[in-house]
């Protein structure tokens, strides 16, 4: 019975985030949107960032839990995690170094759709009675379009709140705890999972039993400082080997335009196959249009909702263009992909590889530190979408159980066998992002409206200069 429950979960699950539903509606959302905004996402880029920075002590006098720079970590928190590690990997693997390049298109045409996702969860958010700021799909749904399509916004809140327990927690304790072991046993240590579970249970809950503000405070911290260092050592591996990325990319944009052909250990890859899986892992790693970033942007204390839009659009351009990148590159470069056996070995092996070729012990370590890093960032930032989710489902007195039973759920990923569990989680993943790409849609004008007053120039001053 589990088995075959497990195969129909399989075969929905390839099904929806299939070449024939969910990858072409995301990217033809994502386009719409960017025109819609007329290409604003990519002009507006070094506006966005200063806003980002002036961000990081909110706007006083005005309403939310965090400031729009925590509020932005909080998300980050959420999509930073093991896809710009091993999802990179995995594209590379199955669509040869041209998996790369629609990564990036990926994240170009996400810059719009997280920047309506932001705007509109900020717009239509409310505050429960206990003084949280609640928004995200399920409230722009509701308030933006009407009662009519509430049954629309429950959907979305139930997939979320599903989602939250699979690729939000269980997925992500099961990764940190295997990269633990395996890391102790690199050096002859022999680590039980169940003491891992524990550490993780003690860890998470110090945090998650918080709240919200709380989880904003060490996202704020842990999400800036885990990615700089993760940056800056592949940008060491680039400087050292700096002769060699110009061809990197020129590899990168010939496989994507011709295919590559089998070489050492990599099979080879179409030009169809490099387009399947770069946008497949590409919308996996930044999540644009899946819904549960706008959930955190909609807790910033921020005077504009256009403001935090500004902050969303960053999220798959820090997520995929900049962090997915670096892993990309150094990957490419190292040459390890090519190396025989090397789809056998996994996507996480093939990571550590790389940075190992170049930085000896410590690139393996840098590797590994970072998986579990950004797994326990990704439970923080899901606890978040989830508990809203719940809020949304059940009222603000389930936030607090919610974040109890989360919390216990930890232990139970971090030593149980996942593989239902990982097809599950990837279902209600995919499935969140359909309610929300139709809501975007339908009040994408108000997005549009909101964008060009903000950009418009008042009265006095000159034209062109952005009114904020």
């Amino acid at each position: 019975m589990l088995e075959s429950f497990a195969k129909l979960v399989g075969d929905i699950d390839s099904v929806v985030w299939g070449p024939y539903v969910l990858i072409p509606l995301l990217l033809v959302v994502g386009v719409a949107l960017t025109i819609g905004l007329r290409f604003m996402p990519w002009r507006e880029l070094p506006h966005a960032f200063a806003t980002m920075w002036r961000g990081r002590r909110g706007h006083p006098g005005h309403e939310g839990e965090l400031t729009p720079f925590r509020a932005l970590m909080t998300s980050l928190a959420g999509t930073i995690g093991t896809g710009n590690i091993v999802g990179v990997a995995t594209a590379i693997l199955m669509g040869g170094p041209g998996a790369v390049f629609w990564m990036w298109v990926t994240a170009l045409v996400g810059m719009a759709t997280k920047f309506c996702e932001a705007t509109l969860a900020v717009k239509f958010r409310e505050v429960t009675p206990d003084g949280k700021f609640v928004g995200g799909p399920m409230y722009y749904i509701k308030n933006g379009l009407g009662a009519r399509w509430q049954w629309l916004a429950a959907l979305f809140a139930i997939f979320g709140m599903v989602a939250s327990f699979g690729i939000g927690n269980m997925t992500q304790a099961n990764s940190v705890a295997a990269n633990v072991v395996k890391l102790g046993a690199d050096y002859g240590l022999v680590l039980e999972p169940w003491v891992i579970a524990v550490v993780l249970l003690v860890l998470a809950g110090a945090v998650l039993i918080g709240g919200v503000k709380r989880i904003g405070l060490v996202a704020g911290t842990l999400v800036p400082a885990m990615a700089l260092i993760y940056v800056a050592g592949g940008l060491i591996v680039l400087a050292v080997n700096i002769e060699k990325v110009p061809g990197a990319f020129r590899l990168i944009f010939e496989s994507a335009l011709y295919g590559h052909a089998a070489v050492g250990g990599f099979a080879g890859a179409s030009i169809a196959a490099a387009i399947r899986f770069g946008v497949a892992r590409g919308l996996f790693s930044n999540e644009a249009g899946l819904g549960s970033a706008p959930i955190a942007h909609a807790t910033a204390i921020v005077d504009n909702p256009v403001k935090q839009g500004l902050l969303g659009m960053l999220d798959p351009f820090i997520d995929t263009i900049i962090v997915c990148t670096i892993s990309a590159l150094v990957i490419l470069i190292s040459g390890q992909w090519m190396a025989p056996g090397i789809g056998d070995a996994g996507a996480g092996i093939l990571t550590s590889q790389a940075f190992s070729a170049a930085m000896g012990e410590f690139g393996s370590w840098l590797v590994t530190i970072g998986l579990v890093l950004f797994a326990f960032s990704t439970i923080l930032g899901w606890c978040v979408y989830g508990e809203r989710c719940v809020i949304y489902l059940f009222g603000h007195k389930a936030a607090l159980p919610y974040r109890v039973v989360f919390t216990l759920i930890v232990p139970v990923g971090a030593t149980a066998k996942l593989s239902l569990v990982w097809d599950l989680a990837d279902l209600f993943n995919g499935l969140m992002a359909i309610p929300n790409l139709i809501a975007l849609l339908l009040l994408s004008p108000v997005v549009f409206k909101l964008a060009r007053e903000y950009f418009s120039p008042p009265e006095n001053n000159p034209p062109g200069k952005a009114n904020v």
